[in-house]
């Protein structure tokens, strides 16, 4: 099933460790609405990085919605945004690097309607939908020496 033009429900659920560990990761009804709000976001995020890059410019989704038990599994904190399906995790090589990547949408994150950027150890880039009870427009990175304001390098 398709949540957006390129992004699908499949890839929001995807995980190896819930296959791994036999964790049904399936999204429940009353987390759609959240689900197509976030493959949204993501359809913009693809379309500006798209237009910067004057091409094409898929986006691999490393991790989306996470179930509770998935959640704990990864380690994730228990008021993770991937809990309500609001958070993606993702890679898109054909523009560059995760840090190149949030150096281009930090400046527009509140045009793109990004609730959080964060660039998390130089590996790959996390967004989350604006969520009424967090803080909107926030961009940090996060390393192994711990979290900093700003998209920096790690």
């Amino acid at each position: 099933m398709n949540l957006s033009p390129h992004f699908s429900l499949a890839e929001l659920t995807a995980s190896t460790t819930a296959t791994a560990r036999g964790i049904d990761n399936t999204l429940p009804a009353d987390l759609m609405a959240n689900a197509e709000n976030t493959a949204e976001m993501m359809e913009r995020i693809r379309a500006h990085l798209s237009k910067i890059a004057g091409r094409d410019v898929p986006i691999k989704i490393t991790s989306g919605y996470r179930c509770t038990a998935l959640n704990a599994a990864v380690g994730g904190k228990a008021n993770s945004d991937h809990a309500r399906a609001q958070a993606v995790d993702f890679c898109a090589p054909a523009f560059g690097t995760p840090y190149e990547i949030c150096k281009e949408l930090a400046p527009q994150i509140s045009a793109l309607e990004v609730g959080q950027l964060i660039h998390e150890f130089g590996t790959w880039v996390h967004v989350s939908t604006r969520v009424p009870d967090r803080p909107a427009n926030r961009v940090i990175t996060i390393s192994a020496a711990g979290t900093s304001l700003g998209v920096q390098r790690v």
